[in-house]
């Protein structure tokens, strides 16, 4: 997906954005993109057959408003994209906020011959840890010894389950008279939970039988959909990070503030993190992260994992603002489960990620969105216009209300 020709504004309409015709509009816009229109978007049924294998006591399709930020203009792995990101949400002034993140990303490219935001995934490997429960520790530490001198035959038993997945690194940890096998698996471009929980039952019951456990346990440490100290230190799925330097005078003319600003705002925001005790050192990057998940079919309830991180903001030497972000948990996945089909088929599609070959520049998108309304928020809170901004856009502003 090429940046050039730069991709158009996404149309508004300040008296009524919900207006048939501005609607319209966006989902013709839409259809520029992927050359086909926004079909289950804009309301046609999915067919129930669809959900067969996703869910259980099925009755139909929930909705949720998906709008349109953007556009958001990125150096990924893949090369430049300019894409216009879907994200569903029922928290209003959310997507316009994103928007004026992308802004400022693209801000940084069009200034002194900058290159704007890159992104990259760093890594990727799915987890999994199961335990297995040895008389003494003793036993244990004879136990993780022998896993780690199997490890290719191991590899050999996942590789005989699977076309997709691999087995690439095992760590053995004993904990007391528990043997905690962490194994790492690359799923290619699908989540790959159902492979990898599948391999790691038969990698566990093949140590535990050579080994003489006395009790195995697949899901022993399971760091699954939850906040973990592990996903921050360790990662899980891809880890991925995406940095810009954003000129002064940029910042202050679309977001009212100034790099000092944001520097100092999340300094007081890391004391507050760190009496939190939080493996999340990032803003909102759960909003957008949910968000976009929805959208594109994702399990959200990895959105716990997912949005583990760190922000950083820095005044570099000509006095431009220097933003990263880094997400070493981001777990999505462009193949598999409910990406394939109906309304989050049609959102892949507008970011060029559908199918296999997508979920790296997929996670990469997704990182950007992160530092976009990261920013974007942060400026709001030093300028004081977030609670202004929520007021004049958000849910609790029906139409026809008065002031």
């Amino acid at each position: 997906m090429s940046p050039d020709p730069a991709r158009p504004p996404i149309p508004r309409d300040a008296a009524d954005d919900l207006a048939p015709g501005i609607v319209g509009a966006r989902r013709e816009l839409w259809a520029s993109v992927t050359g086909s229109p926004p079909r289950h978007v804009s309301g046609q049924p999915v067919e129930p057959e669809q959900a067969r294998g996703k869910i259980e006591n099925f009755v139909g399709f929930a909705q949720v408003p998906l709008g349109l930020a953007g556009p958001l203009r990125l150096d990924t792995s893949a090369g430049m994209r300019e894409v216009y990101v879907p994200m569903a949400t029922t928290e209003g002034a959310m997507v316009a906020s994103y928007s004026r993140g992308m802004r400022l990303l693209a801000a940084a490219a069009d200034s002194r011959g900058g290159r704007g935001a890159r992104a990259r995934v760093l890594g990727e490997g799915l987890t999994q840890d199961p335990i297995l429960v040895y008389p003494d520790a003793e036993q244990a530490s004879r136990a993780a010894s022998s896993a780690s001198a199997q490890f290719a035959e191991l590899q050999a038993i996942v590789a005989g389950t699977t076309s997709h997945g691999r087995l690439v690194a095992l760590r053995p940890e004993v904990i007391g008279r528990r043997l905690v096998l962490v194994l790492v698996f690359t799923t290619g471009d699908a989540i790959g939970i159902n492979m990898a929980a599948r391999a790691a039952d038969l990698v566990s019951a093949e140590v535990a039988k050579r080994t003489g456990a006395l009790a195995r346990y697949v899901h022993g440490q399971d760091v699954e959909k939850r906040a973990n100290a592990r996903a921050l230190v360790e990662g899980r799925g891809r880890r991925v990070v995406c940095d810009v330097t954003i000129p002064r005078d940029s910042l202050a003319g679309i977001a009212r503030a100034s790099p000092e600003d944001l520097v100092a705002i999340l300094k007081s925001y890391a004391v507050g993190f760190a009496a939190l005790g939080t493996q999340n050192w990032t803003v909102q990057s759960a909003n957008g992260l949910a968000a976009v998940m929805l959208a594109c079919g994702q399990d959200v309830a990895y959105v716990t994992e997912s949005a583990t991180g760190l922000l950083d903001f820095d005044v570099d030497a000509r006095g431009d603002l220097y933003a990263s972000v880094h997400l070493p948990s981001l777990i999505v996945g462009t193949v598999g489960g409910g990406s394939g089909q109906g309304t989050a088929r049609e959102c892949l599609e507008l970011l060029g990620c559908a199918g296999e070959g997508g979920a790296n520049v997929f996670a990469e998108i997704l990182g950007a969105t992160v530092l976009a309304g990261d920013l974007s928020l942060m400026a709001a809170f030093a300028s004081h216009e977030f609670v202004a901004a929520h007021e004049r856009l958000g849910r609790n502003r029906p139409s026809g209300a008065g002031d």
